[in-house]
């Protein structure tokens, strides 16, 4: 039996956590909550889709609703706990021009460099780019320990829905729930291979890729 663990913030899907960021940011500028309707159109997803969703936000215990009554969907204290979570790493994507880190240069890792100053700022736009396929999760569990992927660590992502053998991606398994692993097909199933002996590989007929990892960052 492999350790069961949830790698990413509460095993949301990156549209999950779409909709809740949806969500909390229809409330901060309406001042009422969205319908299905409203999410369905700024998401550009179908009613059932959402409603789907909706279900397994409020089954996460990120998420309550008051049946029979409209614009009644609201964040609970764990939704917003997690939203400031994950906004921590991917602010620094938004930093105007200017406002990053100073890079200010080199240095070795191997053979010594002469030690010159040049001046820049380092953002996680400038290192990424800005398209709006990325975006971070944070990792929760140590399936990937020894790819040098920690818990507490953002991965940047970009979104896809196809893979090659042997990236890492954040792929939704049979059981609705996001993974960080390796990917590898395999005939007609998918192998999600972590990095830590103590966990077994998942082996998936019913595998999706929601994205591929580009980058990491780690705070100290």
């Amino acid at each position: 039996m492999r350790p069961k663990e949830t790698d990413l913030i509460d095993g949301l899907t990156p549209k999950q956590l779409q909709v809740l960021r949806h969500i909390a940011a229809f409330q901060g500028s309406q001042r009422y909550s969205p319908t299905i309707a409203d999410l369905a159109s700024q998401l550009r997803l179908s009613r059932s889709t959402v409603f789907e969703h909706l279900g397994e936000l409020q089954r996460k215990s990120l998420l309550t609703t008051s049946p029979g009554k409209a614009r009644s969907l609201k964040l609970t204290a764990q939704g917003r706990r997690l939203l400031k979570d994950t906004q921590a790493c991917e602010s620094d994507q938004d930093e105007p021009s200017g406002e990053g880190i100073p890079l200010v240069g080199q240095v070795a890792a191997g053979l010594p460099l002469e030690a010159v100053e040049n001046r820049d700022d380092l953002s996680l736009r400038s290192c990424f780019g800005t398209s709006d396929e990325l975006f971070a999760l944070r990792v929760r569990g140590d399936s990937m320990i020894e790819e040098n992927i920690r818990p507490g660590d953002y991965v940047i992502c970009r979104r896809a829905s196809r893979a090659e053998n042997g990236q890492i991606v954040v792929a939704l398994i049979d059981e609705g729930e996001a993974t960080l692993k390796r990917f590898y097909k395999e005939g007609d199933r998918a192998r999600l291979q972590p990095a830590n002996e103590r966990y077994e590989p998942i082996y998936s007929d019913n595998c999706r890729i929601e994205a591929v990892v580009v980058g990491l960052v780690r705070k100290f």
